[in-house]
């Protein structure tokens, strides 16, 4: 729905917000990346560096992105029963994911 020319990556669904205003502790998360430019995720990529302790992963093109926003739900449940802010790691990845 965005006009010709607009730029969207998604990302960043499945950090909860008291993690991420948690300065004290790095994150030690991914960040889940969709998008259909790779020059775009790149920048998104870069910019999320700057918050120690997270990692960024491709996660295909923008469609995808519904897939991650309803790892959100999961993860709102989870944190409720265990009272966490737990988020996702992905395991087997190379490091570092962006090059």
């Amino acid at each position: 729905m965005a006009p010709e020319g607009v730029r969207v990556v998604s990302a960043l669904h499945t950090v909860s917000a008291a993690s991420l205003a948690d300065l004290a502790h790095p994150l030690e998360q991914d960040v889940l990346l969709c998008g259909d430019a790779r020059a775009d995720k790149l920048g998104a990529a870069r910019l999320l560096s700057l918050i120690e302790g997270v990692r960024c992963v491709d996660c295909g093109r923008l469609e995808m992105a519904r897939i991650t926003e309803s790892l959100t739900a999961l993860l709102i449940a989870v944190n409720a029963r265990y009272k966490a802010h737990a988020g996702v790691r992905l395991a087997g990845l190379p490091d570092p994911v962006w090059e």
